[in-house]
């Protein structure tokens, strides 16, 4: 049914060395898992002369996510090496806060025009170590660009209060205070956006940022922050005001959940971990930002413009290989429009997406990120069949050649009419990260809004309607952190604090309030 693109093997393998060979790196040796610099063949990092021999320590391997070919093995540093790192930006931290905020953001300001130069590079690395299409790679650094330009403004309207007070010549002061170091566990599916929406804010409040990145995506990680030194260190100061350590969740995860040198952590990640995060913070009565899974709905009512909706579904449920938090994982179109809806829906699935290569422009639809996402898509896939659900569309995985030696991680994008399951079904109360979109129905708009909040979840949603009493009442009904209308699911503006209500962990990162 869809239209696939090979991979060229070759051409990953050497735009890979081209790309790390132009952001510093010397893949030919492991490199050190530290990130403010030191892991680069110019590295002038503080730490370099002082962390663990990296030859010597146990390793992560990034990969290509679409040709399973190493890309590089980074060192996972010690015990010991977290102590000298922490307490060494807990100093640094301290003198930090005392610069004047519009000192502070001349360093995003120098970050920003570094990642300008390299914005093809990032946004490769990111397709070639995540596997999202190279559209959504670029895309994606432009977001740390956006957010560093929202900082820059914020660093001369940071803004307190003057309040009356009750004892004679007196007046209250409320201002803002920096919290301290700001640890960051981000996830692969945004390996760089969601280090960019917390870094910047971070650093121009006055504090210092502690970031382990996927232990699927580190290579991203290195390059972005190694940029993010240089800056600190062209503008007088301490390039560990933003250190990347890589480590497994099991290990270095939790450590910085119990360390109450952390003052805030936030948490990008699965609803089962963020709970084990929030548990493990709140018992030292530390302060947690929780960004947790999605399962977002999005509805269609009878006076829809179906065009519009019909390109917002099919982005939403299939950009990122439905592996985005925001990604449209159910679609609940009224009765009078469903049939002709999702002839549509159908029809635009065979003549849009492509599946491939995410370096190849014209390919929608790259790989999973890993083969137990294959295992969570076919399992859902089996059971929805068996408890009565129909296939529309897709609902196999995709083979090519064989003599590519590619790892077995395509899919289809898949559309199942889920009206014979019910809302109530395990498949639609639970997230599967992977492109299904699982189609329900309505008559009257309350139930429309009962559909959509009968999840735990809640991070986005969104109608597609003209009737503004409809809109109004959608607005203030839906039970989720982002509440879109005639747009989809995905995506946010750094404008806006993002993040959602119940099991999506109620955090919020980015702009408005957030910080």
């Amino acid at each position: 049914m869809y239209r696939t693109e090979n991979v060229d093997v070759r051409f990953h393998d050497e735009i890979a060395t081209k790309v790390l060979n132009e952001l510093g790196f010397d893949v030919s040796v492991r490199l050190r898992g530290c990130g403010c610099g030191c892991a680069r063949k110019d590295s002038s990092c503080t730490f370099t002369s002082i962390l663990s021999d990296p030859s010597s320590l146990p390793f992560l391997t990034s990969k290509d996510a679409t040709t399973g070919h190493v890309l590089g093995t980074i060192a996972i540093p010690t015990e010991s090496d977290y102590e000298l790192v922490i307490n060494t930006i807990q100093l640094a931290q301290q003198k930090w806060s005392l610069t004047p905020p519009p000192s502070r953001a001349a360093v995003l300001r120098t970050f920003a025009d570094s990642i300008r130069k390299y914005i093809e590079q990032l946004g490769t690395l990111i397709s070639l170590e995540m596997g999202k299409i190279l559209a959504e790679g670029i895309g994606e650094v432009q977001e740390v660009l956006d957010i560093c330009d929202l900082a820059l403004g914020l660093c001369r309207s940071l803004s307190g209060c003057v309040l009356p007070s009750e004892r004679p010549d007196h007046v209250i002061l409320e201002t803002w205070q920096s919290l301290g170091i700001v640890g960051v566990i981000s996830a692969f599916n945004f390996p760089m956006a969601v280090f960019g929406w917390n870094v910047a804010l971070a650093l121009v409040t006055g504090n210092a940022v502690f970031w382990k990145p996927s232990e699927t995506t580190p290579l991203t990680a290195l390059a972005l922050n190694s940029l993010l030194t240089d800056a600190l260190d062209q503008n007088g100061f301490s390039r560990c005001l933003s250190t990347v350590l890589v480590g497994t969740g099991d290990q270095l995860g939790q450590r910085m959940a119990n360390d109450r040198r952390i003052d805030l952590l936030s948490f990008t990640g699965s609803t089962q971990v963020g709970r084990k995060v929030a548990t493990r913070v709140a018992s030292r009565l530390g302060k947690s930002l929780l960004e947790l899974g999605g399962n977002n709905a999005l509805v269609v009512s009878h006076d829809a413009d179906l065009e519009l909706a019909l390109d917002a579904v099919l982005f939403g449920a299939v950009g990122t290989a439905g592996q985005r938090c925001t990604t449209t994982r159910r679609l609940i179109l009224h009765n009078s429009i469903a049939e002709i809806f999702l002839e549509k829906l159908v029809q635009r699935y065979k003549d849009f997406v492509v599946i491939g290569d995410p370096l190849n422009n014209s390919v929608l639809c790259g790989p999973l990120h890993s083969e137990s996402a294959v295992e969570a898509y076919t399992a859902a896939i089996q059971q929805a069949q068996a408890d009565g659900g129909r296939i529309l569309c897709g609902g196999s995985t995709v083979s090519f050649d064989s003599s590519l030696s590619l790892r077995n991680t395509f899919v289809e994008p898949t559309i199942v009419d889920a009206r014979s399951l019910g809302i109530e079904h395990s498949l639609l109360q639970n997230e599967c990260f992977s492109p299904i979109l699982y189609v329900l129905c309505f008559e009257k708009f309350e139930d429309a809004i009962r559909l959509n909040n009968s999840v735990s979840q809640g991070l986005s949603s969104a109608l597609f309607a003209s009737d503004m009493k409809v809109i109004w009442e959608w607005l203030r009904s839906a039970h989720s952190g982002l509440v879109n209308v005639n747009v989809g699911t995905s995506g946010a503006e750094v404008g806006g604090a993002f993040g959602g209500e119940k099991d999506t962990g109620g955090g919020r990162e980015s702009g408005s309030d957030s910080w």
